[in-house]
């Protein structure tokens, strides 16, 4: 069985930084061969821009998990002895990154077609709302259909 990840890149837990817990189930789901298809563990996209940002090695992040299976607070444990920027000034800088990311034009299309939404300005543009959208679509094919 897998599963589509349904934590939002717009949760945080208790350091503050967005996407983490995310990244977190991600890696995790992926070590354990859970992870349903087409999700990345550690992607291209918000993984490596928190992993980036927290001053994180994607590799170690993987390893850890990987080799630990940690719960989440465990994982930001290990994050906040690894991490080389977690000033609340980074998280921040982060956060916003996170928050005001816009997806492409083709990419907003696909996801809001997907969901029988129209592309007329009506949904918010960024793309934590509309990876929500993805998640949710991808969950109910899976799932709920």
């Amino acid at each position: 069985m897998s599963y589509v990840p349904m934590i939002s890149s717009g949760v945080a837990g208790p350091l503050g930084a967005l996407h983490l817990p995310r990244l977190w189930l991600k890696v995790s789901l992926e070590a354990a061969g859970k992870l349903a298809a087409g999700y990345p563990g550690l992607g291209a996209g918000y993984d490596s821009m928190t992993c980036a940002a927290l001053g994180l090695d994607p590799e170690a992040v993987k390893s850890f998990i990987a080799g630990s299976k940690p719960t989440y607070p465990a994982f930001e444990a290990w994050v906040r002895q690894n991490g080389k920027k977690l000033t609340k000034a980074d998280i921040h800088k982060h956060n916003l990154a996170i928050l005001s990311y816009i997806h492409s034009d083709e990419t907003r299309k696909g996801i809001l077609g997907a969901n029988g939404i129209a592309d007329d300005g009506s949904v918010l543009p960024d793309a934590v709302n509309l990876n929500n959208l993805d998640d949710w679509f991808e969950f109910h094919q899976a799932v709920l259909k």
